[in-house]
Parts: structure tokens; C-alpha cells; sequence
């Protein structure tokens, strides 16, 4: 048994204080502090006072290319490795490894691979952003790969990841996008609509085909206006769609961010590539050549935004102290939503015993990462 006592844990309701007892790799109780909850610690197990720390669920990210200076999109074992451990130490123990559009036969050999590591548990699976996608709106894409939806090319990219694909980002204006999406959720892949160029009325037919994801709404879409809505007002008008903001000040103003949050349906996710947590410079996303400059990572000699050098615990501060969000839509953003995107709330994504003990201690005052705990092991303290 492990004890975390002094912690300030973020709950659904609020923020209160108490403490968390860990049995093996799971959330034995999660007790806020309360005169009348008798106190079930037991003497032989080990304690550690947080001193009024924050702790949060792990953090869930659907959607990331790389980090610390390795990609996923590199088909390289040992890269995706380092980019899982990366993103493990800034609070993030549970992630899609993410894809970019590329030759089928790249995107087979690379899916291969990941799909290796999700079956250890690095990653928990592998999410192909593209070659279905819109070249009117394929952002960082490169367009010299982007292809109609083929049936084939879809299952020869699933097959390769073994059981371990679990999402598709599709633009549904493409011709055979909504079978697509449907034969995807029939494969129990989750369908996601981004990169897309279509109307409301297209993306509807998506969403009523199964899509259940908005890949980083706003961006790579076309804009909403006030006679074509756009795929932007049919994901926020679906209950059922989880919608991915990239909260890092660049792709989208707070105001934005807040007002999708108060939905209940935003997860927050990095966006990141093999620039997060390294300088500015130059950098590769698949066949793209990145230029990164402060907080911004552009096409090489282009304005165009390309990914992100975000983190999870990057997001959640900056969802705290500048967007101003409070704690249980920050948590629910950075960790529930994202789980039940995946089917996988019944495991990860709120602290509630009999989980999966995934925690994130944040520094009560600069809401650094004072400690991340995956599967009931401190990974960083």
C-alpha cells in the first residue's frame, strides 16, 4: 500500500483536500478529508505528503506526433521509445501515437511498429492523421500523398497495427469518406473528421455514420460562416462528439478554448512533434520540414501553423492560469474526455477507486510536475 496524503485532489465536484491509497497498480480509495471517513491507512505501507500539492488523473492525449526530440513518424522503435517517455514525465501515461499522411506502404511499415509497442503498453495505439484528408485544407499535411478513402489502403493500414489502431482522421467531403468512417467503427477504430474542407450537411453524414472525434477543431477546417456553419458547428451541435483543442496560445485564442470547454466535451490535446522540449530550429514532421521559433512551429518557409512543441501539463497550466477554466474542467478535459473518446473511462481519466493508478502531482504555486505515478509507479518525483 501507498499513501498520498496532503493532496489537493481535483475531483468532479471540485477541489478538496484528502489523500489516495495505491494498491498495486490501482486506486484503492481516494478519501477527501472528513472527520467522519475513518481513516484506513494501513502502518506497513508507505506514505508521502504531497504538502497541499494538486494531484489529477494522468493526462490522456489523443493526438501526438513526437517529442524530446523523436517522432512516431519516423517508423523507428527506439525514437517512438523516447517520445513515449517524454510525454510520460510531463504527466501524459496514457497517448495515441500519431501519424502523418505518407505513402500507404510507409504508413504500413510504421503502424507495424507502434502497433509492437501498444501491445507492451508504451502506447495505447496508433492514430492515422491522414492519407483521407482534404489537400484545400491539409495544414502540415504533405499533399504530394493525401488519396481518396480506399477501402483497401484502410485495411492494409489496420491489419499492419495488429489490434492496436484506434483512430482514423477522415475528411468527410471525400468521395466513400462516409463508408469509411462506418466500415472504421465497425472495426472498432474510432472515425475522427479533420483536414476537411466540408459543409455542415457533410460532416453531419460523417457523425451519423459513427465519426465521434473533431481532430483539433477549428484548425485544418474550414471556418465557420454564417451561412455554410462548416464542419466546425456540426461537431460542437453533436452530443456525442469529443472535440480536440490545441491549447497552447497559438491555434486558438482562450476565449475559444473556454467557450468549447463549457460544452463538457473538450479534450485537450499536444498536437506535439519532435520540437517539444527542445530549442528553436529546424525539425522534421514526416516528409514536412518544420521551422520552430519561440512557441510556434511553422512550414519551412511558410506561415502555416505545423503541429505544436506542446505538453499536456503545458495545456492544463495554461488552461488554469490564462484561459481560467477551474480544476474539474481542466481534469475533465485533460484526461476523462480524451478516456472516453478511447472506451476506456471504466479504466483511466478521474480518480475514483478501482481505476488504474495514473496520477499527476502539480507544485501548488508554479503548477510545475512535482511527480507522475502510471500503473501505481512513480515514473517521476
Amino acid at each position: 500500500m501507498r499513501v498520498l496524503t496532503g493532496a489537493r485532489l481535483v475531483l468532479p465536484g471540485g477541489v478538496t483536500p484528502g489523500r489516495i491509497e495505491v494498491a498495486g497498480d490501482r486506486l484503492a480509495h481516494v478519501v477527501p478529508e472528513d472527520p467522519g471517513v475513518p481513516d484506513t491507512t494501513e502502518g506497513d505501507g508507505e506514505t508521502f505528503d504531497l504538502g497541499g500539492a494538486y494531484v489529477l488523473p494522468g493526462f490522456v492525449d489523443l493526438h501526438c506526433h513526437g517529442g524530446g526530440g523523436a517522432a512516431f513518424t519516423v517508423g523507428d522503435e527506439a525514437e517512438a521509445r523516447t517520445v513515449a517517455a517524454f510525454h510520460l514525465a510531463h504527466g501524459t501515461t496514457t497517448m495515441l501515437a500519431s501519424l502523418v499522411t505518407a505513402p500507404v506502404e510507409t504508413l504500413v511499415a510504421h503502424a507495424s511498429v507502434l502497433g509492437g509497442l501498444a501491445a507492451e503498453g508504451v502506447v495505447a495505439g496508433v492514430h492515422f492523421e491522414g492519407p483521407f484528408l482534404s489537400a484545400a485544407r491539409c495544414g502540415a499535411q504533405d499533399p504530394a500523398h493525401l488519396r481518396a478513402p480506399d477501402p483497401d489502403a484502410f485495411a492494409r493500414m489496420v491489419d499492419a497495427a495488429a489490434g492496436h489502431a484506434r483512430m482514423m482522421t477522415f475528411a468527410p467531403e471525400l468521395p466513400g469518406a462516409t463508408d469509411l468512417v462506418a466500415r472504421a467503427v465497425a472495426a472498432g477504430v474510432v472515425a475522427a473528421v479533420g483536414h476537411t474542407d466540408a459543409t455542415y450537411d457533410e460532416t453531419r453524414a460523417a457523425i451519423d455514420a459513427g465519426a465521434s472525434v473533431a481532430t483539433h477543431l477549428f484548425n485544418g477546417m474550414r471556418p465557420v460562416h454564417h451561412r455554410e456553419p462548416g464542419p466546425v458547428l456540426a461537431c460542437l451541435a453533436a452530443p456525442d462528439v469529443t472535440c480536440e483543442l490545441i491549447n497552447d496560445g497559438v491555434h486558438l485564442a482562450g476565449a475559444t478554448v473556454a467557450y468549447v470547454a463549457a460544452t463538457s466535451r473538450a479534450a485537450l490535446v499536444t498536437d506535439a512533434m519532435g520540437a517539444a522540449g527542445m530549442g528553436d530550429g529546424t525539425y522534421q514532421l514526416g516528409s514536412m520540414r518544420i521551422t520552430v521559433a519561440g512557441d510556434t512551429a511553422t512550414l519551412a518557409g511558410t506561415d502555416t501553423i505545423a503541429g505544436s512543441t506542446l505538453t499536456m501539463a503545458a495545456a492544463v497550466r495554461r488552461a488554469v492560469r490564462d484561459v481560467g477554466l477551474d480544476w474539474p474542467a481542466v481534469s475533465v478535459a485533460a484526461s476523462l474526455m480524451p478516456a472516453r473518446a478511447l472506451g476506456l473511462a471504466d479504466e483511466l481519466g478521474s480518480l475514483e477507486k478501482g481505476k488504474r493508478a495514473d496520477l499527476v502531482v502539480l507544485d501548488p504555486d508554479d503548477l510545475e510536475i512535482r511527480g507522475v505515478m502510471r500503473a501505481g509507479r512513480w515514473v517521476s518525483r
